[in-house]
C-alpha cells in the first residue's frame, strides 16, 4: 500500500476497495472508516451509518464474506479484500432471494436496519444453508431494529432458507 504525505504532514494511502465485484483506487486519509469510504467515494449509500460504535449494526458490510461493522474498519485495513455492500447482492437487476423474501415476509419497516440485517443473513446462509431459529437470532444479534420485534426478520431469513 502506498503512502503519500501532503505539505501540511498528513499522510494519505493508496487503497484498492474490491465492492460488488468491481475494483476501486482510492486515496484516503489514514484514519477513514469503511463506512465513509463506501458511502463518501464509492457513492454506495446503502451501507448506513447509525451508532458509528459498533453498536446497531446498521453499516454491515461483508468483507470476505464476513459481516463486520464498517464504522470500526479502516479502509486501509480492506485494501485487496472483497467487501460486498447490500447493493451488490441483486444479480443483473433481479433482488437476491433473501432480500425477496424480506419483502414477502414484510420484514422492512423503516428500513435503517435492512440493509445490514440483510448481509448478517445472507453470511449465516452461506455458511449454514438450513440454519435454526436460534442460529438465525445469533446471526443478527448484532444488528439493532428500533421498528419491530424481530419476528418477521428471522421468519424472512428462515424462509429464504427454505428457498435454496
Amino acid at each position: 500500500m502506498q503512502a503519500i504525505v501532503d505539505q501540511s504532514g498528513i499522510k494519505y494511502y493508496v487503497v484498492t476497495l474490491n465492492v460488488n465485484g468491481g475494483s476501486y483506487t482510492k486515496i484516503v486519509r489514514a484514519n477513514t472508516l469503511l463506512v465513509n469510504a463506501l458511502r463518501e467515494e464509492l457513492d454506495l449509500t446503502g451501507t448506513k451509518k447509525g451508532c458509528e460504535l459498533g453498536d446497531c449494526g446498521a453499516c454491515t458490510v461483508l468483507l470476505d464474506g464476513k459481516p463486520v461493522n464498517s464504522c470500526l474498519v479502516l479502509a486501509v485495513e480492506a485494501d485487496g479484500r472483497e467487501i460486498t455492500t447490500i447493493e451488490g447482492l441483486d444479480k443483473e437487476g433481479k433482488l437476491d432471494k433473501l432480500q425477496e423474501s424480506f419483502i414477502e415476509n414484510t420484514a422492512i419497516q423503516c428500513g435503517y436496519c435492512t440493509p445490514g440485517m440483510i448481509l448478517s443473513g445472507k453470511a449465516l446462509l452461506e455458511s449454514n444453508p438450513n440454519p435454526t431459529e436460534h442460529e438465525v437470532r445469533r446471526a443478527i444479534a448484532g444488528n439493532l431494529c428500533r421498528c419491530t420485534g424481530y419476528v418477521n426478520i428471522v421468519k424472512a431469513i428462515m424462509a429464504a432458507a427454505d428457498k435454496q
